[in-house]
């Protein structure tokens, strides 16, 4: 799945957009999508002007949104404007390594469960083949009152 793709599923837009593209996808079970991590994100310039580093929740927020990916393609649809996808939970989050400009962040996500719009999700983003965040993940979908 290209960007172009990507942008017909997700709500999400520069520069809150984190995920450039979808690699492997096997419908209801796992995804496997990458975020290119530049210099350019505009993040950098206050985390940390001496040392960039992305940050943590923005490493957990790439995830959702492939979750988000896997979730929609799950029950055949997309975001719509009368809906939200929201983060409910996360449990077992931890932070392996940093993950700096030039870094390829892989994205693998499993569904474990989903029931009544509620999505539950085991998660992880690599670096050159190591883990840098795991984290298991709940997110909810609902309409916008």
């Amino acid at each position: 799945m290209d960007i172009y793709k990507i942008l017909t599923k997700l709500p999400h837009r520069y520069p809150f957009l984190l995920v450039d593209r979808v690699l492997e996808i096997d419908k209801g079970k796992t995804i496997k999508a990458l975020k290119n991590v530049t210099i350019n994100e505009p993040f950098f310039q206050g985390h940390f002007p001496y040392r960039p580093v992305m940050p943590g929740v923005l490493m957990l927020e790439a995830l959702a949104q492939a979750a988000a990916l896997l979730a929609f393609d799950a029950m055949e649809s997309a975001a719509t404007d009368d809906t939200v996808y929201y983060f409910a939970g996360m449990e077992g989050v931890r932070f392996k390594r940093p993950v700096e400009p030039g870094d390829q962040l892989i994205l693998e996500v499993a569904l474990l469960r989903m029931k009544a719009g509620i999505f539950k999700f085991q998660s992880r983003a690599l670096v050159d083949g190591d883990v840098a965040v795991e984290a298991e993940l709940t997110c909810a979908i609902r309409k916008i009152a």
